[in-house]
């Protein structure tokens, strides 16, 4: 049986030191190793031995009965939890750490949050019972007052005890009523609690203290004993992508885990939107901490790197897994790289181009009115680590400028644009609708040209220009979201169309559509729970309503008081400091990505980014024609005027 599992918790917790007990536990390493001895087996590399934090997802394999694991370590600090997010698509169960001293911390409820999204079985361990300060009942009652009432905590699998036995029973209805008739078999029960588990119906808790070697034996006996897995080794491949990584020699390798079926080396993997990239893995290597083996073939449940994948995507399906994962940990701050200008600035984006395919939420761009490179981030510690992984693998002295808020734009209305791109020897048309998504939707396609109007083929060609970017809005020149795009017709020529004819129509064709509507800035926004002494209740609604937020009514319970509410990010992502200096340090504020909005100082942000849509060299909103063998341009306001194709609604 095979299993993946992965560890998750707030920084600080705990969990690289839980991992390493599991590992020396399971005669996986021989010593234990430990963060402030910079020695831990999964801490593989030097920036994270220093710092001391885990900033990228490695596994670990070890054995326990009959059972084979995957262990998976993740970043535990919120600048790394989009690394932490993709690990988190092929986990079979997942182990959250929460310590008994500071409870349920911010980025708890995140990782509580994107495990529900992800659906993974999660079993809880409260850690640091040895510290002052620590209470396994205070931990057990945050656990069930902030993310979930079905949490139970197991102190033994044999001789059940009664508290156990009811809160199984409630959760299944033939043990409920053969507990009601006193038909009571602990073995059915054991049984049943799997399953439950296993559908997210039941979160066991153990507890103990991983530095100081309590309670881990308990923890991997009741673990073992209560997971399951069922893989299909006989049908077709199928698998998912979770992490791509270049070796040292600066081999790309794709790490994957097998879903169905088996692969072995010179086999051909399909992937892609139609599964229309085939490639041929030339070999398999089976990770441990930093050291790999060399094999010919793996089977379904196994989590294994290849080389031959080229342009394989973390979250990607391969095979007969045509799915692709949404993730939610997005940046919402963007920097620009500064470096010397002695490097070629050609070589620089390569070598960001390479930290993309590893980390996709980096986002990078060359901004070519700007001149510059720009990155998405999700914190200050994130550029922080940039620049020393940059230098130790590039050996490139970089630097950034300052944060800046990534906003987004959006449209009010429906409108139509159309595209025409004829100089000389060219020729293509293009005609779109244009219709605001409901917010978060983001950008999709429909087709409603006809195979008479254009062929399938250009049809596919103009879906694909649509999807190959993020396209510019008009107000900041930041990305368009929530919009829908239907192609409705368009117009091809035998002769003249060539490559990228069809990429300028379609192009002109979304600019024009946005210069005939309402333009929405939208920027990012955090849910935000704050928790503080009632004292401070006043203090923190005045600021919420200076920082331009919203808020649910207080809820109360002795002195305390919490409260929720949603708020921008460009106003709130310093307030946490602020709540801990007027609070004495005993105030806490939980920040959540909780997706865009409309901005609330629109005219402000677009004076002071002073983007003009006008000098854009990568888009224009103009058509090109041609007449007596000479292309003429004609501006947006006038292109109906001259469009070949007739109008369609």
């Amino acid at each position: 049986m095979k299993k993946t599992i992965g560890i998750l918790a707030h920084v600080d917790a705990g969990k690289t030191t839980f991992s390493e007990q599991v590992l020396y536990h399971t005669n996986s390493i021989r010593n234990r190793g430990r963060v402030d001895h910079k020695n831990s087996f999964l801490d593989i590399h030097n920036i994270e031995r220093e710092r001391g934090i885990t900033i990228f997802s490695d596994q670990a394999i070890f054995e326990m009965g009959e059972s084979t694991y995957y262990l998976i370590d993740t970043p535990g600090h919120i600048d790394f939890s989009s690394e932490m997010e993709r690990a988190l698509s092929i986990l079979d169960y997942a182990i959250l750490i929460i310590s008994g001293v500071e409870g349920i911390q911010g980025h708890t409820e995140t990782i509580w949050s994107l495990l529900r999204k992800y659906n993974v079985p999660t079993f809880f361990f409260i850690n640091k019972l040895d510290r002052t300060g620590a209470s396994l009942e205070k931990i057990i009652e945050e656990i069930r007052e902030n993310l979930t009432s079905d949490l139970c905590y197991i102190s033994k699998l044999n001789d059940l005890d009664d508290e156990l036995i009811e809160f199984i029973s409630e959760r299944d209805d033939i043990l409920l009523e053969r507990y009601f008739n006193g038909d009571y078999n602990e073995r059915d029960w054991v049984i049943s609690l799997k399953s439950l588990i296993k559908e997210g119906k039941i979160f066991p808790c153990l507890s103990g203290s991983a530095l100081q070697d309590d309670g881990i034996d308990k923890f991997l006996s009741v673990f073992n004993e209560l997971t399951i897995s069922n893989y299909n080794e006989e049908s077709d491949f199928s698998g998912r992508v979770y992490k791509i990584k270049y070796d040292e020699n600066g081999t790309r390798l794709t790490f994957i885990k097998a879903l169905n079926g088996s692969l072995k080396v010179r086999d051909e993997v399909s992937y892609g939107k139609e599964n229309e990239i085939i490639e041929k893995v030339s070999s398999i290597r089976l990770y441990n901490g930093s050291k790999f083996s060399t094999i010919d073939k793996v089977v379904a449940g196994d989590v294994f790197a290849v080389t031959g994948l080229t342009s394989a995507k973390a979250g990607e399906g391969l095979g007969l897994l045509k799915d692709d994962v949404n993730f939610n940990m997005v940046p919402t701050l963007m920097s620009k790289v500064i470096f010397d200008k002695a490097y070629n600035v050609k070589d620089v984006l390569r070598y960001f181009r390479i930290l993309e395919s590893e980390d996709p939420s980096l986002n990078v761009i060359w901004n070519e009115v700007l001149q510059e490179i720009q990155v998405s981030i999700m914190g200050k510690i994130q550029l922080e680590v940039l620049k020393e992984v940059v230098n130790e693998r590039f050996n490139l002295k970089i630097d950034f400028g300052p944060c800046e808020i990534m906003y987004k734009e959006t449209i009010e209305n429906v409108t139509y644009g159309y595209g025409h791109f004829e100089p000389l020897k060219h020729y293509a048309e293009v005609h779109l609708k244009l219709e605001p998504n409901n917010r978060g939707e983001g950008i999709t396609f429909e087709n409603k040209c006809h195979a008479d109007d254009l062929t399938t083929g250009n049809q596919n060609l103009i879906k694909t220009h649509i999807f190959e970017k993020d396209h510019h809005g008009l107000l900041t020149g930041f990305p368009i979201t929530d919009i829908k795009f239907t192609l409705l017709t368009g117009r091809a020529h035998n002769k003249h169309t060539e490559g990228g004819d069809f990429r300028e129509a379609t192009f002109r064709a979304i600019r024009q559509g946005l210069e005939k509507t309402k333009n929405i800035l939208l920027e990012p926004y955090y849910k935000f729970k704050i928790d503080v002494e009632l004292d401070y209740m006043g203090r923190i609604i005045s600021d919420i309503q200076k920082l331009n937020g919203s808020f649910n009514p207080p809820e109360t319970r002795l002195n305390k008081v919490t409260i929720t509410g949603r708020g921008p990010v460009s106003t709130f992502m310093d307030y946490s400091s602020e709540i801990l200096t007027f609070t004495k340090g005993k105030g806490s504020i939980n920040l959540i990505f909780d997706g865009y909005d409309v901005c609330h100082n629109t005219e402000e942000v677009i004076e002071r980014l002073g983007y003009n849509k006008n000098a854009d060299i990568e888009y224009s909103s103009s058509s090109i024609f041609c007449s007596k063998g000479q292309g003429f341009i004609v501006p947006w306001d006038k292109v109906e005027e001259y469009i070949h194709c007739e109008i369609k609604e």
